[in-house]
């Protein structure tokens, strides 16, 4: 709430999904093996459960920055994506513009489009599923169905996960709503972390390389030293200059006086000593 998987390579047998991790290949085909369908359902239950249950979070917190039932509800429904249903009700509830805090919210929620890139090829669905399968690409369905060794697996762990998730979620938020009244404070109980916690939970083993920790890092530096300067909802979206910032750092750091990686000039000098010798 990362891929590393490797593309998907044709076998020849439709459906079939044998590309494993980056290094050599397997003893046989370099195929990972296939995984019991009860084991992907078994993780796809778990993780739909967990996170579903925190849709009481948001519920609670969404009466109490001042959103009607109803609209709550509709956010859940039509919007499904906890970071951003957090971020708008967030930044609202701090008295941002209403403007800023849905455009917070709205490249919150771009990050799934970019995960639907890649699961489309992982699940290559019916193109008359395709329309309400993409309602349910999000952070959870996405962990779920990546590391899945063959297309049935990854559309049983995206199916059931997307299924739990959207049931339990909205009927929390139902459940949330209704009762934030009787919760008196919401503030008091610090409810609007939860989601937030679950999704770190999730991104946190997703962090491999250096890269990605760094950027990850340098987001939450920037989030936070612009949170007391800025309007809600805006830190948020100035995080995401992170990326381009590491990426352009690294860069920098791999082109030497050389060359692009700064090897260049001892490749040169290795070149001339064989045309002499």
């Amino acid at each position: 709430m990362a891929e590393q998987t490797a593309p998907p390579e044709s076998t020849g047998s439709p459906g079939a999904i044998t590309a494993g991790p980056p290094g050599p290949a397997g003893p046989a085909s370099g195929a990972r093996p296939d995984k019991p369908d009860a084991a992907v359902v078994r993780d796809a239950l778990g993780v739909g459960i967990a996170v579903g249950l925190s849709g009481f979070a948001f519920g609670v917190t969404s009466a109490g920055s001042g959103l009607s039932l109803l609209q709550t509800c509709v956010l859940s429904l039509l919007v499904f994506t906890g970071a951003s249903q957090f971020a708008l009700v967030g930044a609202l509830a701090a008295g941002g513009n209403p403007y800023t805090a849905a455009a917070g919210a709205f490249f919150l929620g771009v990050r799934n489009a970019f995960y639907g890139l890649r699961l489309s090829q992982l699940l290559a669905l019916p193109r008359a599923v395709r329309p309400f399968a993409a309602h349910w690409v999000i952070d959870e369905t996405t962990a779920v169905t990546l590391p899945q060794p063959t297309r049935r697996a990854a559309r049983i762990g995206f199916t059931v996960t997307g299924l739990t998730l959207y049931v339990l979620w909205n009927l929390t938020t139902l459940v949330g709503a209704l009762g934030a009244e009787a919760l008196g404070d919401t503030d008091a109980w610090g409810l609007d972390a939860a989601s937030p916690a679950v999704f770190l939970a999730l991104l946190a083993p997703m962090l491999t390389s250096t890269t990605e920790r760094v950027t990850a890092g340098l987001a939450v530096v920037l989030a936070l030293t612009l949170l007391p300067v800025l309007p809600a909802g805006v830190p948020v979206l100035l995080s995401a200059l992170a990326a381009p910032v590491v990426l352009f750092l690294m860069g920098r750091t791999k082109k030497g006086p050389g060359g692009e990686d700064g090897s260049n000039g001892t490749v040169t000098r290795r070149k001339k000593g064989e045309r002499h010798s």
